[in-house]
């Protein structure tokens, strides 16, 4: 069936190009100043160009098996090719062929316009086929160089993209709460410059931190102030941005829901070291940046078996324990430590416990082998 198929259309294909040619050599025929014949009139046109298409549509016939025979062996060949050249090469290949043939294009429209007949279009044809295989020679001989671009080009993009998110976390602004103020640590930490991005305070973290200022408690009254300072440093000292901004909500009472409100309003981190804080953001999915959590990420690893040399300070919660306490804060529970009380003195470290408040580490005091 597929045979009949093809042989039929090559018939047609034939009987049209039979009659293309009949039509051809008619007009030429017309011409007499080359030829001296008969005047041709129409139906004498009609008539040989319908035997042009007859006699080309027999010829192709008869040759039909051998067009189709030629045909195959060539398609197989041309694929048995094909499968030796790698996929890269004939992707790389095919895009050079396409750039090849649109500057031939692009060229051959000027060709055309010479009036010496089939001169512009021989010279288009030759121009097709030598940028053609110029484009795709020139593409696989360089595809090394190519694949050298789409990395770099990648490299490009992959550096892009980091600048964009590193410019994104810059400007991600962290939103201080009071107690984070009072604290003071945040104006050391800016200062070091592991806190990037523009500083917000609330106008209402301000009003919080003026009513403690201005209470009877002295100790209220001096934790304000401290924070008072704390902001005044950072305005001045720091090389940071520092925005105050009036956004408020007045439907809710409480601070705490307020900057977890601005938070999410801005888009930016909260910056606290309340616990209960931290705890009720995480609920509500708004980043924190907790100061106590930095501490105790930063403190010197202890491990179990180490010697550490410390004072005991005061009575644990359990019988018999002493207290002590390193440079940076740390609590060391000393077990038999409540009878050496103000006492310097050699403990190995027997665990360490890190909870929510901090760490704590258990030691024991170290025993001196006399017989040595």
């Amino acid at each position: 069936m597929f045979n009949k198929i093809v042989r039929g259309a090559l018939t047609l294909a034939g009987a049209s190009v039979g009659y293309a040619m009949a039509m051809l050599l008619t007009k030429l025929a017309i011409v007499q100043s080359f030829i001296q014949i008969p005047e041709i009139t129409p139906i004498m046109g009609i008539v040989i160009n319908v035997i042009g298409a007859i006699a080309g549509g027999i010829i192709f016939f008869i040759i039909t098996p051998w067009l189709m025979e030629k045909g195959l062996s060539s398609a197989n060949w041309i694929e048995g090719e094909l499968q030796k050249i790698p996929t890269t090469d004939m992707i790389i290949g095919s895009v050079g062929l396409i750039i090849g043939l649109f500057i031939a294009y692009l060229i051959s429209q000027l060709l055309m316009g010479i009036s010496i007949p089939f001169v512009g279009t021989i010279l288009s044809i030759l121009l097709y086929i030598f940028l053609g295989y110029l484009g795709v020679s020139l593409a696989t001989k360089k595809r090394d160089d190519l694949g050298n671009l789409s990395n770099l080009l990648k490299k490009t993009t992959l550096l892009k993209e980091k600048e964009d998110t590193k410019t994104k976390n810059d400007s991600i602004p962290k939103i201080l709460d009071t107690s984070v103020i009072i604290d003071g640590r945040i104006a050391d930490i800016t200062k070091t410059g592991f806190v990037e991005g523009p500083i917000v305070i609330p106008e209402f973290v301000l009003e919080e931190l003026r009513h403690i200022a201005d209470s009877s408690d002295s100790l209220k009254r001096a934790r304000g102030r401290r924070g008072l300072d704390i902001l005044n440093r950072i305005q001045k000292e720091l090389q940071v941005e520092v925005q105050i901004t009036d956004k408020d909500f007045e439907e809710v009472a409480e601070v705490d829901i307020k900057l977890l409100r601005l938070a999410q309003f801005m888009g930016g981190k909260v910056v606290t070291n309340d616990y209960n804080l931290n705890k009720v953001a995480e609920l509500q999915g708004v980043p924190v940046l907790n100061i106590n959590e930095l501490a105790n990420a930063v403190k010197p690893v202890v491990l179990p078996g180490e010697e550490m040399i410390v004072q005991v300070i005061k009575e644990g919660k359990e019988s018999g324990q002493g207290v002590a306490y390193l440079d940076d804060g740390t609590m060391i529970v000393v077990e038999g430590g409540r009878k050496h009380i103000g006492e310097t003195m050699d403990v190995l470290v027997t665990s360490v416990l890190q909870t929510a408040a901090g760490r704590m580490i258990f030691a024991k005091p170290k025993v001196v082998d006399k017989t040595a």
